[in-house]
């Protein structure tokens, strides 16, 4: 059996860091984890510039209500749900993905929690550590084969542990630092590789081809 992993941010929907960005006029919001390997590092600037400009957890959540997902993305899940079990794998938090479900027609996603005081997100909490390879090493255990893709350096892991994965829409730094890696620049280049699996295969095979 084969289950795909997606990460959501920059592959199913836009970057919701950047949007934010773009409406509070908080530039360095823009930010995402396609720029810094360092996920904590990450969100302490987040944090701190969230309260430094008084950006409230409602604040988001109305531009995220605003979001799309990107060009093609709705085809591509459809078509990729009619073939294969799928699983969102992404860093992003229940407080965020809730009027994104909807549009998306109801993903499984594993994602992480915020804290949140008097209406002021102040922290976050992870599922676990390294969650998304932690999920691929899961669904291994329990029999399955994955495919995992993404766009980010922490989509690394669970592609590497993955039996078969690509970087989707890469920034040019990952590309050049991971020139191994396999690379999707469309929906349609993605289901080509998802359908080319072969029945048994290792991250080593697929990383060479």
């Amino acid at each position: 059996m084969k289950v795909l992993c997606l990460d959501m941010e920059g592959v199913i929907t836009p970057e919701i860091w950047q949007e934010v960005a773009a409406q509070s006029g908080v530039e360095k919001l823009s930010l995402t984890t396609r720029d810094i390997p360092d996920y904590d590092e990450l969100m302490r600037g987040r944090l701190a510039l969230l309260a430094a400009h008084n950006i409230r957890l409602v604040d988001v959540q109305n531009i995220i209500a605003g979001l799309s997902p990107l060009p093609g993305a709705l085809e591509f899940l459809r078509t990729v749900r009619e073939r294969w079990p799928l699983i969102l794998l992404s860093d992003t938090f229940t407080q965020f993905i809730i009027p994104l479900l909807p549009l998306l027609k109801w993903p499984t996603i594993f994602c992480n929690q915020l804290i949140v005081k008097d209406g002021m997100i102040i922290d976050y909490q992870l599922r676990q550590p390294d969650g998304k390879r932690q999920a691929v090493i899961a669904l291994q255990s329990i029999g399955y084969q994955v495919f995992a893709a993404g766009d980010s350096y922490n989509d690394l892991s669970m592609i590497q542990q993955a039996e078969w994965g690509a970087l989707f829409r890469p920034p040019p730094a990952i590309m050049q630092e991971y020139p191994t890696f396999p690379i999707c620049n469309s929906y349609e280049e993605l289901l080509e590789r998802i359908a080319e699996l072969p029945p048994k295969g290792n991250q080593q095979s697929a990383m060479q081809n």
